[in-house]
């Protein structure tokens, strides 16, 4: 139950962040946040530290959980990074997928067009994510798969992020249906071509990312 809890605190607060009710910088209270969520300090402090490891919160010894925002430069450095680590994923997985492996994919990807057909980000934000973590496991590369994750966890709020942007779900399906039929062909070098596509932010989509971002960032009152 704490477990769950925290997870749910986590992920409001990761929002809260992205959006801008807190600053950078901005030392988080406990005692209201417990208050606001209405928990004990358990599950709050386990949501602290999901969002240290996912980068938005410092957690000073003695001090407290301070946020922090990360720089665009930093942003397109972890998005670079992660264009690669999919890329190599779905090169693998193109390789070594299963006829199991497959269905649970094509079972993922229906479930992302039925939110997307629904217009709910967030469930759509939900079935993507596992369709990657299926797409990982799929590389039959264990630290490969662990690296990926890793990393797909610090990005989660702005990946979230850039399906608020108009037109970027129905997009990221497409994407989903192309790399599906890379895999289902076994072609390992259009798999990986268009996995990185998939993540890589850049151009015109980086732009529209940062100008979202720029725009839900700024401080508002709580």
């Amino acid at each position: 139950m704490n477990q769950r809890r925290a997870d749910s605190i986590r992920e409001t607060l990761e929002q809260l962040i992205i959006t801008g009710e807190f600053a950078d910088g901005e030392r988080l209270d406990e005692i209201r946040l417990s208050e606001r969520f209405n928990v004990s300090r358990t599950p709050l402090r386990e949501a602290f530290q999901m969002l240290s490891a996912s980068g938005l919160l410092e957690l000073i010894p003695r001090r407290g959980a301070y946020v922090r925002h990360p720089g665009i430069v930093e942003l397109v450095e972890m998005f670079e990074v992660m264009a690669e680590l999919e890329g190599m994923c779905g090169r693998l997985a193109a390789r070594r997928v299963t006829d199991e492996d497959l269905r649970e994919l094509k079972t993922a990807a229906r479930d992302c067009e039925t939110a997307l057909i629904s217009r709910d980000a967030d469930t759509y934000y939900r079935e993507n994510g596992r369709f990657h973590s299926l797409l990982y496991t799929a590389s039959g590369n264990s630290f490969l798969a662990s690296e990926a994750s890793r990393l797909q966890r610090r990005l989660q709020p702005f990946r979230r992020m850039q399906l608020r942007v108009r037109g970027r779900m129905s997009q990221s399906m497409e994407e989903h249906r192309a790399i599906l039929s890379a895999l289902e062909d076994g072609d390992p070098e259009r798999a990986e071509q268009e996995l990185r596509s998939h993540i890589a932010v850049q151009g015109e989509r980086f732009n529209d990312l940062m100008a979202h971002y720029s725009r839900t960032s700024k401080r508002r009152p709580i």
